[in-house]
């Protein structure tokens, strides 16, 4: 019983594995065919939710990836555990089931962050993303399909990583994908992880 389980199991994983390279691809020719016709018009590409358009882009988008020496769910999943030094609580959000549980336990002050933090977290933003799209092909394609658009995290509550409230935000997950898409086109679509 438990084999069919397994081989259920993986059968949904392939199923939805495809369904999500699909919508992928179609995602990448309707911005093809948009391009097509705007091609002096430069959009402006805004995501947020994992659910929502281009959410690909978000730290919560199922995207696996190895980075230093594990694999990590998501780009949510390593950003939140290297807030802490205590490996023990880094494997706790590392093996979290969802990226929101990875989110909320990094957002936790019951163990104390690493005090370089603040100095350190856009490079930390930065190899995550970095490696999440060297992971994935598709991905990539669709990074590298948005052209010279701008691309802006919606966060109407973080001003940070976002928009902001006031659309006024640093946008500096915006900015890494950007950063990594100019890589990537430097590069000839293939990114080293550094």
């Amino acid at each position: 019983m438990s084999r069919r389980i397994s081989t259920q199991k993986l059968l949904l994983f392939r199923i939805n594995s495809r369904a999500k390279t699909l919508g992928i691809w179609l995602k990448l020719w309707a911005l093809y065919e948009t391009q097509k016709s705007h091609r002096h018009v430069i959009l402006t590409i805004k995501f947020y939710s994992a659910r929502g358009d281009f959410g690909e882009f978000s730290n919560f988008a199922p995207f696996p990836f190895f980075l230093d020496g594990k694999e990590w769910p998501t780009s949510e999943h390593y950003f939140q555990a290297m807030k802490f030094e205590q490996e023990s609580y880094q494997e706790q959000i590392r093996l979290a089931k969802r990226a929101c549980v990875a989110a909320q336990l990094g957002r936790s002050r019951a163990v104390p962050i690493r005090p370089d933090w603040e100095s350190i977290k856009v490079d930390v933003m930065r190899r995550a993303v970095r490696s999440k799209f060297q992971a994935h092909g598709v991905l990539r394609s669709l990074l590298l399909s948005t052209g010279e658009e701008m691309i802006i995290e919606e966060a109407a509550r973080d001003d940070f990583w976002g928009s902001g409230p006031r659309s006024d935000g640093k946008n500096w997950l915006g900015r890494i994908l950007m950063e990594v898409r100019e890589e990537l086109r430097e590069q000839g679509g293939n990114l080293g992880v550094s």
